[in-house]
């Protein structure tokens, strides 16, 4: 049976046996990284928890209670929420939400895509071209809903006008409910579209230029590499700008609020606008909390169902 020797150094000497650092030392390093990463995430946890858990969990209980404004509620459990269901205007606003998240969605996506391939191409005065779609990003909700009501009012304002000009009746853009709704959906696209542009096109930058020549080699015509190519590789962004888009779809409030108050008739009214209503015009906090809830509960979900869906299509995949 023979044994492992060590090398002897020259000159005869037996070198040293290597030792492993002290474990001591290294749980001190690590308790003490631990307690420099919570000290920098203490402000971020206490601000979190002071503008979104807390009024979370103060919005739940308002939600089980009976308001007026003024004073304390009345506890009634359940009863707000079993009043949305039975609620028709509550249902006209849902499914308006709904509609318009159907529409705004996939038209800003794919508006934003096609943009973002232009922008990405070899294309004249690109520089320019990408502020001017980049531009209404700059602009808050409110100011683009004035910009709106200047566009498309009914009376004075612009569009209108070259619509009489050339001899066509006007549009009601203010008393016809389905011209009341499209004049949303046109000033939410272009307010949302440089948006989702400047997304894909970051994703469109980190591709590899070499992917699409090798498309190119194999016969692949501009629509081919487009649909097998750019689509797919985009696929993290899409995931991204539809869960935004579809929550602030859901969430829309001020263009509504500005452009048409939720009429004609309740024809673009939404979720948020009419837990507005009732929370500030009707002075009914808890049923406007309770509305608030189940908002967030349907965000929730469709994240959730969301991100499972595309997890278990990567791992497939």
């Amino acid at each position: 049976m023979t044994t492992a020797t060590r090398p002897v150094a020259r000159g005869g000497a037996v070198p040293a046996p290597e030792t492993a650092p002290p474990r001591p030392r290294r749980r001190r390093r690590s308790r003490g990284e631990a307690a420099v990463a919570w000290a920098l995430l203490t402000p971020n946890l206490g601000l979190l928890a002071l503008f979104v858990i807390v009024p979370l969990v103060w919005a739940v209980v308002v939600s089980l209670q009976r308001t007026d404004g003024f004073g304390g509620g009345t506890f009634t459990g359940v009863d707000n929420y079993q009043r949305l269901v039975q609620d028709p205007v509550f249902w006209r606003s849902a499914a308006n939400t709904v509609l318009f998240t159907v529409i705004v969605t996939p038209l800003s996506m794919a508006l934003g895509l096609g943009a973002a391939v232009l922008m990405n191409s070899v294309l004249p005065a690109r520089g320019l071209f990408r502020s001017i779609l980049i531009l209404p990003m700059a602009i808050s909700g409110v100011a683009t809903a004035l910009m709106g009501v200047l566009l498309f009012d009914e009376n004075s304002g612009l569009i209108d006008k070259l619509v009489r000009a050339v001899g066509l009746p006007g549009v009601p853009w203010q008393s016809g409910g389905t011209a009341a709704f499209a004049s949303i959906v046109l000033i939410t696209l272009w307010w949302r579209v440089g948006f989702n542009m400047l997304i894909y096109l970051a994703g469109l930058q980190s591709v590899d230029a070499e992917i699409y020549e090798a498309g190119r080699l194999d016969g692949a015509g501009g629509w081919q590499r487009f649909r097998h190519l750019t689509v797919p590789l985009v696929g993290p962004s899409s995931f991204f700008l539809l869960i935004l888009n579809v929550i602030y779809s859901f969430q829309v409030f001020d263009l509504v609020f500005v452009m048409t108050g939720g009429g004609p008739g309740n024809a673009t009214s939404v979720i948020v606008t009419y837990a507005y209503d009732q929370g500030f015009v009707t002075r009914d906090q808890g049923y406007a909390a309770a509305i608030g809830v189940v908002l967030l509960v349907v965000m929730l979900a469709f994240t959730v169902v969301r991100w499972q869906t595309s997890r278990s299509r990567d791992l497939v995949d």
